[in-house]
């Protein structure tokens, strides 16, 4: 059954295999993203977002900072002397409208995407851009996959799930020294993705998985499903899934275990769902803007823009919006080429931290801490050093 909560970072519409096929009922666009900069001689790059729906607040925060990028860029001079435009589409964190937003993105003339919030939205995309060279640079999509297939023409300036599943297993059997550990996903690509992930790390540090179910999403009470896990007495229970269903399970746990959750937890919404009850809540992300030395003038910008801070995926598509411009005025427009010069970027002075590919187009120094809420903010806590310890994740 489809619910209103299928549109989000890592949902499917019914079926992966229902999305593909509908992809015959949208037009080809001749030409468009293989090498040309609209009619008007700008620069258009996509961006792909949930604008709409359950997950529009990450959306919108996505859309502003790709603008905020832009803007910057388009100050500067532009890209060779033309402007960059940045051209939405609404995929609405479901398969089904990721199929479609990536043809009107093709549609539109884009010559780049930057963007993705949702893993499972994204999926069905890949290989619609694939088939006509346009290079794809996902700021929030963590799903293994995604690069894993993306035959070399996918990028990401955030992290993936096997790296943030590793950091929440040490971090759960490290410093809350849990042993019994339950996982709570919501069967979306993403959320079991990183359950999944986190299972495999718990076990290999020696942690107990004692439970490892899904929730159904957009109910208003879960009081059932943490009584279920309550019976297999975890020390710390994970979600991975998103922050409309942490925000009400932190309203509702009442019970004896540390709740923690995944980088979809992070969103300021869950503070307003969650009120006094998310105070001490832990989560794995990367880290936030505002934690961020090199960020600064950017959360100026944004909050100038928008008149609220910057969310937490905002640095992340930030910086895939900035990469594109520096290939592109280096290649040019031709897909094929700003690929190669993708794969060629080394040590991109992003905000977010120094940016080199790998040969899938992962980033080469993926860094994911833990943050918990202080005084109604999410705040930096925990991140591991060089040496595998837990230090400030405040310190430089």
């Amino acid at each position: 059954m489809t619910s209103s909560r299928t549109r989000r970072r890592g949902a499917r519409s019914p079926g992966l295999a229902a999305a593909g096929a509908g992809l015959l009922l949208v037009p080809l666009a001749a030409g468009c993203g293989s090498g040309g900069s609209g009619g008007s001689g700008d620069v258009r790059i996509g961006v792909p977002a949930p604008l709409s729906g359950d997950s529009a607040s990450a959306g919108q925060d996505i859309l502003a900072a790709a603008k905020v990028a832009a803007d910057e860029v388009n100050k500067a001079g532009g890209v060779k002397g033309k402007k960059i435009r940045i051209v939405q589409a609404d995929d609405q964190c479901s398969a089904q409208q990721g199929a479609q937003a990536a043809q009107k993105l093709l549609n539109s003339g884009v010559v780049a995407v930057a963007g993705g919030y949702c893993s499972g939205a994204a999926v069905p995309a890949i290989p619609i851009y694939g088939r006509r060279n346009v290079p794809f640079v996902m700021d929030a999509s963590t799903n293994p996959s995604l690069t894993d297939t993306g035959k070399g023409k996918v990028f990401r300036t955030c992290g993936r799930d096997d790296n943030q599943g590793l950091v929440a297993a040490k971090f759960m059997t490290g410093p809350l020294g849990a042993k019994r550990i339950a996982l709570l996903h919501d069967n979306t690509t993403y959320a079991k993705g990183l359950a999944d992930a986190a299972a495999a790390s718990v076990k290999q540090a020696g942690g107990q998985v004692v439970y490892e179910d899904a929730l159904q999403p957009g109910q208003s009470d879960y009081s059932p499903v943490l009584t279920k896990i309550a019976s297999t007495k975890p020390d710390v229970l994970y979600f991975t899934g998103y922050y409309a269903e942490a925000g009400l399970l932190m309203k509702q746990l009442g019970l004896k275990f540390t709740l923690m959750g995944g980088d979809a937890t992070t969103d300021s919404t869950v503070l307003k769902t969650a009120g006094s009850a998310a105070e001490g809540y832990i989560a794995t992300t990367a880290p936030l803007a505002k934690d961020l030395p090199a960020a600064s003038a950017f959360v100026s910008a944004y909050k100038a823009k928008n008149g609220a801070d910057p969310g937490p995926f905002s640095v992340y598509e930030y910086d895939a919006v900035k990469v594109l411009a520096k290939v592109i005025g280096q290649t040019g427009t031709k897909g094929a080429d700003i690929i190669k010069g993708l794969h060629g970027v080394k040590d991109f002075p992003g905000i977010t931290g120094p940016i080199t590919f790998d040969a899938k187009g992962d980033r080469t120094d993926p860094l994911y801490i833990t943050v918990h809420v202080q005084n109604g903010a999410f705040t930096a806590y925990k991140k591991l050093d060089k040496s595998g310890a837990w230090v400030d994740a405040k310190s430089s």
